[in-house]
């Protein structure tokens, strides 16, 4: 088993808009990192980042929505160019369903891994609105949270079911966003938190997102809080992953390095 990042690209914002106390004056990349976990029963990626198309899903978004932006090379690209056997591949596991976190998909034809919840936001809200564009042709594999609590979180989701990729809800930022907890073989554990924060300040300093920003991009924010709260606790006992902060993925290895 091992893990493995592969940054896709990076669009610019404001600290300011990031986290409660950002300066307007700190421009921060964010990142947009699919995650390869290489398992012997079929490996995943979490998340799959910017695609070859992103340009075009940018622009079907809200003026207001829109950055400047960087592609890097799509997920797709870089495991057909490290020579990696896509019959591996057991399909993308996705924190939750924002463009920037599926424009990844209409470069690569395996299952989607999804909860109910996240697909029935992702089937009629508009922040569903580049999902549904580059899912038509994939198949979705829904799985459900019939584990028991795990690390605070009231369910889970055991992908292997040996305890090494565990899937707990934390439904604050959108109505089936998740948590994946990912543990290696040498004891080293991760918690990919998708947007329960975008920055690794939100950790540090225990900071929301300001409130203008929780009220457009939140579907909950009390519940977003209590999660972020729960994720804060761990943070001590493992690597805390926020999608977005580029140096969140700092010790993880590149694909091919």
């Amino acid at each position: 088993m091992a893990l493995f990042q592969l940054p896709t690209g990076t669009y610019e914002t404001r600290a300011a808009f990031a986290f409660k106390g950002g300066s307007f004056r700190d421009k921060r990349r964010f990142a947009a990192t699919a995650v390869l976990v290489r398992h012997p029963s079929g490996d995943l990626l979490i998340d799959a980042g910017f695609g070859s198309q992103v340009g075009a899903h940018i622009q079907s978004l809200p003026r207001y929505e829109r950055a400047p932006y960087e592609l890097i090379r799509s997920a797709s690209a870089q495991l057909k160019a490290s020579g990696y056997d896509l019959g591996h591949l057991r399909g993308v596991l996705v924190t939750h369903a924002h463009w920037d976190h599926v424009s990844g998909l209409a470069d690569l034809q395996v299952p989607i891994l999804m909860n109910a919840g996240e697909l029935e936001y992702s089937g009629g809200n508009r922040g569903g609105r580049v999902f549904r564009s580059v899912s038509a042709e994939h198949r979705i594999d829904r799985y459900q949270f019939n584990g028991p609590p795990y690390l605070g979180f009231p369910a889970s989701f055991d992908v292997y079911g040996d305890g090494s990729v565990v899937v707990v809800p934390a439904p604050g930022h959108t109505t089936g966003s998740v948590v994946v907890f990912v543990t290696l073989p040498t004891g080293q554990r991760y918690a990919f938190i998708g947007d329960l924060t975008w920055q690794l300040d939100g950790i540090r300093r225990r900071a929301e997102r300001p409130l203008v920003l929780r009220m457009l991009a939140d579907s909950d924010p009390r519940m977003l809080r209590e999660d972020l709260l729960r994720v804060i606790a761990l943070a001590g006992a493992m690597h805390i992953v926020p999608a977005h902060d580029v140096s969140a993925y700092d010790g993880i290895p590149l694909l091919g390095d």
